[in-house]
This record gives C-alpha cells, structure tokens and sequence, in this order.
C-alpha cells in the first residue's frame, strides 16, 4: 500500500480519496473547504490543513481540480507541491483540463525531476464513489506503471492512452462524442413519443438495434426505461450542464488549435451554452430532454 497525498476533494475527488482509504492506502487529504476535509476524515483520511501536510512524505500525489489554472498553480505555485513532495514521488492529475496545460504540467514536472501523469476520468460522481471509473492515462511508460494500482483502487477500466496530454485528448473527445449523442438520443425519443411511441417499447427497440448508445442504454435521458439514470430523478446530477461545457469548451478550442471539422460538437456546444445561460447549468447533462421538449 501507498502513502498518498490527496488535494480536492470536490464531488468526485471526495468519492475518489474514500476508496483509496478503503483500499488500505494511507491517504493524507487537503482541500480549500475544511468541510470537505473533514468528510474525508470521517471515512479514514488523514486530515491536512494545509497543502503541505498532504504532500510531504508522499510516494504519489493525486489530485483533482476544476482547471488548468488550478492544476499549474497548485502543482509549481509559490508554496505548490514541487516544493513539498520528496524526490521520487509521482504526480498523478485527473482533473480534466486543456491539453497544453497537461503537456506543459508534465514538462515542468519532469524538469524538477519528477514524473507526472494526466489521468482524467469518465464516469460521473456515482463511478467516482463506486470506484468504477474509467482514467485516461497519459505520460511516459514507466509512469503509468507505477500510477495503475492507485488507479484500479478508484476505478474499473484503467488505459494509457500515450504521451503526456494524450489522456486529455482522450477524455475531450469521448466527452464531445457523449454531448452530441445525448442531443440525439433526447430528440429520437422526442420524436417517438409525439408519433405514439412511448419511451419504453423505444428504449426495447432501440437499444438492440443500429441506434443503440451509452446515452440510451445506461443514462436513458427519457423517464423509465433506465430506473437509477438522473432522468427518474427529475434530473439531479449526475453530470451537470456545466460540466459538460466545460468538455465541450475544452474540444473546441482544441480543435481550433489544430484545424480539426468539429461542426456537431460545436452545435452541442451551443446547446449546452444556452442551457446554462438560462440558468440550468446545475441540472444533469441528460436534462436537455427538457429543452428538447420545450419544457424549458
């Protein structure tokens, strides 16, 4: 087992850093919010208040923040881990940022003499306390080798997906794919239900058919057919709206970068902006059901 230094326990890292101590590691824990640390000391974690105490004497630092800002800061700030975190310890970040700043992350990592890894997540809040998430793994060979085991203590289906950013390039584009997939399976399911068709009989058709999807079969945006799916749960995230423009906003100025035709992850882009203009960005990605419906 690992000593391991924890930093942001938001709602996946809380998830995250609580089966990491189930798993036996001894987990030091630090977030801004006391509340926060406080509940992952009520599951086994060590108590830090401050970054310091979370990081020095670690063999891995993890951690999961809201963005590239955050992750730079955190990681190489004034009082930031590198200054903390003892020769030899590894840096595993599964915040899902851009991926320059993955790239550039790993390179001041590696020139202080450290190894790093960009470790994003798919699977949600609930995969983040069930520790069935998915990590999209970039960074040198050896570096995903010694990250894995922590990493199959939070999550199911663990993949290196090649160079430093390449696992933000991974988590960006499947996140791309989800939002587009989502708007089309809310709008088939719109259409069946105003030509007869209720959502079940669909949901049984469709889902063994040629539009079967992740969208449709495990996080069925009409209510019924999927019973724990946020749409049996008046759309309680979940995945919020704004989560998932973040992803988007984060494809699109990548694509932009390299030129890349992304004209459906745009418009889902422009779906999902307006979603959270209206004020619904706290409500699950899957609740575009209800725009698609004019309900809102």
């Amino acid at each position: 087992m690992a000593k391991i230094g924890f930093i942001g326990l938001g709602n996946m890292g809380s998830g995250m850093c609580a089966n990491l101590v189930r798993a036996g590691h001894d987990v030091a824990a630090f977030d801004l919010n006391p509340e926060a640390v406080a509940a992952a000391a009520d599951v086994g974690a060590v108590p830090a208040e401050q970054l310091s105490e979370a990081v020095t004497g670690a063999e891995i630092v993890v951690t999961m923040l809201p963005a590239g800002k955050h992750v730079l800061e955190v990681y190489f700030g004034e009082d930031g881990v590198i200054k903390w975190a003892e020769t030899g310890t590894l840096f595993v970040d599964c915040s899902t940022i851009a991926v320059e700043d993955a790239r550039t992350a790993n390179a001041r990592a590696a020139a202080a003499g450290f190894s790093m890894v960009d470790a994003p997540v798919s699977g949600g809040t609930a995969a983040a306390t069930a520790g069935t998430l998915t990590f999209m793994v970039g960074g040198p060979e050896d570096a995903f080798s010694r990250a894995k085991p922590v990493l199959d203590d939070m999550g199911k289906n663990i993949f290196h997906a090649g160079g430093a950013g390449n696992g933000q390039v991974a988590k960006i584009a499947n996140n791309m794919l989800l939002g587009i997939s989502m708007i089309a399976t809310c709008e088939a399911f719109a259409l069946a239900e105003k030509l007869g068709l209720d959502a079940q009989t669909f949901f049984d058709i469709s889902s063994k058919a040629s539009g079967q999807n992740w969208s449709m079969t495990s996080y069925c945006p009409a209510p019924g057919p999927v019973p724990g799916a946020p749409s049996n749960k008046e759309y309680q995230p979940g995945f919020a709206v704004d989560m998932m423009l973040k992803d988007l906003r984060l494809a699109a100025a990548a694509s932009e970068g390299v030129g890349a035709d992304t004209a459906f992850g745009d418009a889902a882009r422009a779906a999902y902006e307006a979603l959270s203009a209206d004020g619904h960005g706290g409500l699950d990605f899957s609740g575009v059901m209800k725009r698609v419906k004019g309900e809102i």
